[in-house]
């Protein structure tokens, strides 16, 4: 009762006219915790407070392997979620364009999407997509098309929502005896020479060696491959990183970090956001929760978001990555699920 009775009072005692977005995240920002929750709730019944930024999904692939089920929730306007450490707990979460902010998408390969830009749009406008386009082996990348067809598809989809909504994500940066730091000189190189214009900004981050990711890797050393045990302290990485930010300096597009510590922030690469409040403001004029999202690494500065996908229904088989598992085969559409239902991590025979 205190909280909504304080923000009955704020809103009282508010000046006539609409604050502008660096107010209001200002306000924001002293809504810490809990506070802030209520607020998301009363949001949702009505006492219009804060909208949400929704993330599909730093999980799974939604673009590339879920878009009809995707396309399906949006037109109804609502999706189903299950909490990643409790499956049984689902929560449904609003689609609906007045809830949300900005719905960014994350892909290898946002291929399906393009014929329903246009749709997508009609419904929210308020979109933008994180494109990871690599240049990897496919002992690494089994699943991923040739990197002329990747490019391809980032430059049609660049030409359909413009260069800012088209973030390039050049990660992970593996070091290996095969991917080592003059492999990655040169295919970065090249790939700044072909989106120079269609991108504004490009983000980049060095492998996380988590458990499941040295078991993955170590299964590649019977083929040859031998990687860098600790990859953000390998001799070769602070001059691949000045020389990769002097190539995206000279063709003009913007370079950050994803999440990563002093050493890496140190070789003249700034920390960013990938789920960017201030690109939100930026774009449509949103005042996106700049808070940043507590559920993340402590690097991270990515702003508070509802993630909609699901671990384990990736069948890219990434070697590298965290959420998947090079063996997954899985499916997820609205043929396969009940209305109500999100993202399954069903096994194909």
């Amino acid at each position: 009762m205190f909280i909504a009775s304080e923000l009955r009072r704020r809103r009282k005692a508010a000046p006539t006219q609409p604050r502008t977005c660096s107010e209001q995240s200002h306000a924001a920002r002293r809504l810490s915790g809990p506070v802030w929750t209520f607020a998301l709730f009363l949001r949702r019944i009505g006492h219009g407070v804060a909208a949400m930024i929704v993330s599909a999904s730093r999980r799974t692939d939604i673009p590339a392997l879920h878009w009809a089920w995707f396309m399906d929730r949006l037109r109804h306007g609502v999706c189903s979620v299950a909490n990643p450490r409790n499956p049984s707990i689902v929560s449904s979460i609003s689609l609906r364009p007045e809830d949300v902010d900005a719905i960014v998408f994350w892909s290898k390969n946002p291929a399906p999407m393009l014929p329903f830009v246009r749709e997508i749009e009609a419904i929210n406008p308020r979109f933008y997509v994180l494109f990871t386009l690599n240049d990897y082996p496919l002992d690494l990348e089994p699943a991923m098309p040739p990197v002329a067809e990747r490019v391809a598809v980032f430059s049609r989809l660049s030409d359909m929502i413009g260069p800012a909504r088209v973030v390039w994500r050049y990660d992970p940066i593996v070091l290996s005896s095969r991917t080592d730091a003059d492999y990655h000189r040169l295919r970065f190189e090249r790939l700044c020479g072909q989106l120079r214009t269609r991108t504004e900004r490009v983000i980049v981050s060095v492998v996380d060696m988590y458990g499941s990711t040295r078991r993955a890797l170590k299964r590649l050393e019977s083929r040859g491959w031998r990687f860098s045990p600790d990859p953000a302290a390998d001799p070769s990485l602070p001059g691949l990183l000045r020389d990769i930010s002097g190539m995206a300096a000279a063709a003009g597009i913007a370079i950050q970090s994803c999440a990563e510590d002093a050493r890496v922030n140190a070789c003249g690469i700034r920390p960013g956001a990938c789920i960017d409040s201030e690109l939100i403001r930026r774009l449509w004029g949103r005042c996106a929760d700049p808070r940043k999202d507590p559920a993340q690494r402590p690097a991270c500065l990515c702003a508070v978001s509802r993630d909609i996908g699901m671990y384990g229904t990736c069948s890219h088989g990434c070697v590298y990555c965290y959420a998947g598992g090079a063996d997954a085969r899985v499916r997820c559409g609205s043929a396969d699920l009940p209305h109500e239902h999100g993202c399954t991590g069903e096994v194909r025979p």
